[in-house]
């Protein structure tokens, strides 16, 4: 999913349109999480919300209304409006919440001014209409177009975070599908009051809050380098970087397995190192956590995030994941407890705080691609820094906040391009090891200069001999090039394919495989991973790279949803049949092949 800002985004152009519903009743007040009433207890103001988009095939907006009032029937959180509290009210604590009735109402059209852009209007809407006290604090809105309309649903923050907005675009794809399953799931006012019963936090969790807070000069940790001139906030500055592609990423969680760390826990050594380099401190930062420790939380909206905090000191992956651990137990308590001796979360200008996400584990998945989906955050003012990585099928990506000063432009900035240096060069496919015997190979994504190399293997059995034009080594007739470098091209570009080689010590490639990652609707809707192409060169068959490639091959496929690897090989290649059957493959299918 693209990670972005609303100043970053590109809709297209076309009537805006928003669906105006009708409140009704105001019912009982339901509870308010920590979280909660400190974002809303700021007042009301534009730039809290966040919103998702996608792309719709042809939807009638009648039946685009009535799913969306199904969804807001079925979250009980979509149901409720903040109001400020009554200064003149004895024992007033602030903010109250209400659960309010939600009836149908029209679609109206959004202005859009001469030469304004699409992306400007939008925004205009959302910050209008999207604020902690709005009634109702969400907007649902389309963008009709010649071509397929855009959908942009968009809440404020007090009552959804990302995973919630994964859950009602999904359930609105339901209601648009078919009817979306009757009934409500459990509120998240429910999951605040929980959270409220619990047992208080253990005196080691107080006193390791109050040690880090500290340490942070008695206030929430803060960026590590100089931001400039806080006060009133800048204007914020967002940066939206692709930090990893899905091979990078693959290569990057593989060094992570072989650490013995999680992949967040890797990203935490490269923050380490990074804020030791420049800042000369710890890394310290506010740490959000989910609190959706249940099943039961997880088709559920609202805003299930607790605040902690990571003490990172030491830039060894073991400690960082220590650290990460840390981290998520001390974010573990309700925190009106924890944070009493402050009176509440002890901010400053300046205070730095980091988030993951991975998309890939969430039991809530949408077809991020064919419904071109985008994570929008608002535009607004910035006094600190958030970061937040986001884990999906396409890589790894951040998105960073922080004041537009001269000042934090500089080291935020500097510090954002070492800590990217750093993952990248963690997550450049450089190769993976192969050690046989007394050599050390490397697998690694083929190169253009590499395929003279690869048709040659793959001309060098009694199958290939006939079929390719090449030589043992180098490609005989010069129309043919050409014609095995757009092939190569057309591999490269697509990113469910990979084309590997090993290289010898000396760099020759010596064996080569083509995978492909095939998802399906068989196997109930199982991913498959497709070999073929395996070649070894002569002088290095019987010594076990063959086995050792496919194990490789194996770990690509696992590490992007697959369950099931198929080979296809000739049935004349009795010597490969053997080897597929020794290693365990089975022969389950018949083949067939014609020209076409």
């Amino acid at each position: 999913m693209r990670l972005t800002n609303v100043t970053h985004l590109r809709l297209p152009f076309g009537r805006l349109l928003g669906y105006d519903v009708t409140l009704g009743r105001s019912g009982a007040d339901v509870p308010l999480s920590f979280d909660q009433r400190r974002h809303v207890g700021r007042g009301d103001r534009p730039g809290s919300w966040m919103a998702i988009t996608c792309r719709l095939p042809e939807v009638d907006l009648d039946e685009l209304a009535e799913a969306w009032l199904a969804v807001i029937r079925r979250h009980g959180t979509l149901r409720t409006v903040f109001t400020p509290g009554d200064a003149f009210s004895p024992g007033d604590t602030g903010p109250r919440l209400r659960e309010t009735e939600i009836r149908p109402g029209r679609w109206v059209e959004h202005t859009i001014a001469p030469g304004q852009a699409v992306d400007d209007a939008v925004r205009r809407v959302l910050d209008e209409r999207c604020t902690p006290y709005s009634a109702p604090s969400h907007r649902l809105c389309v963008i009709e177009t010649a071509e397929r309309p855009t959908l942009v649903v968009a809440a404020d923050h007090a009552h959804v975070d990302m995973w919630s907005l994964l859950v009602i675009l999904r359930d609105l794809m339901q209601g648009l599908g078919e009817a979306l399953e009757p009934g409500t799931v459990l509120p998240f006012a429910e999951h605040t009051a929980a959270l409220a019963a619990r047992e208080p936090a253990p005196d080691a969790v107080r006193d390791r809050w109050a040690e880090i807070i500290a340490d942070s000069g008695d206030v929430m940790p803060r960026f590590a380098l100089p931001l400039g001139e806080l006060d009133p906030p800048p204007p914020e500055r967002v940066e939206v970087r692709d930090v990893l592609g899905v091979d990078g990423c693959a290569s990057f969680e593989r060094q992570a397995r072989e650490a013995k760390v999680s992949t967040l826990a890797l990203v935490t050594s490269v923050m380490t190192r990074v804020t030791r380099e420049l800042g000369r401190s710890p890394l310290r930062a506010v740490f959000p956590v989910h609190s959706r420790y249940d099943p039961m939380w997880h088709g559920s909206v609202g805003w299930f995030i607790t605040n902690s905090v990571l003490d990172s000191p030491d830039p060894d992956p073991a400690a960082c994941a220590a650290a990460v651990r840390e981290a998520v137990q001390l974010g573990s308590w309700p925190l009106d407890d924890v944070l009493q001796r402050w009176g509440g979360m002890p901010e400053a200008p300046g205070m730095f705080a980091i988030s993951w996400l991975d998309l890939r584990r969430l039991p809530v998945r949408i077809d991020h691609g064919r419904l071109e989906a985008q994570y929008v955050s608002a535009a607004g003012r910035a006094d600190g820094v958030m970061l937040w990585f986001i884990l999906d099928e396409a890589g790894l990506h951040l998105r960073c906040r922080y004041p537009d000063t001269a000042e934090a432009r500089v080291n935020v900035g500097a510090w954002l391009d070492r800590l990217v240096a750093g993952i990248s060069e963690l997550g450049h496919l450089a190769g993976v090891d192969l050690v046989l015997g007394r050599h050390r190979l490397q697998i690694v994504r083929a190169a253009r200069p590499d395929v003279p190399a690869v048709v040659a293997l793959l001309a060098a059995d009694p199958d290939g001999a006939t079929r390719e034009s090449a030589g043992t080594t180098t490609l005989t007739d010069p129309a043919d090039p050409a014609l095995y470098d757009a092939a190569f091209d057309a591999l490269d570009r697509d990113p469910g394919r990979f084309l590997a080689v090993v290289r010898a010590p000396d760099q020759r490639v010596v064996a080569t495989v083509q995978l492909t990652i095939l998802p399906g609707l068989a196997r109930r809707g199982s991913t498959r991973l497709l070999v073929e192409g395996l070649r070894v060169a002569p002088g290095w068959r019987d010594r076990g790279l063959g086995a050792a490639l496919l194990e490789w091959a194996h770990d690509h496929g696992r590490t992007r949803g697959a369950v099931l690897s198929q080979v296809v090989t000739g049935t004349n290649r009795v010597e490969a049949l053997g080897f597929l059957e020794h290693i365990g493959y089975e022969r389950t299918h018949a083949g067939f092949e014609r020209e076409l």
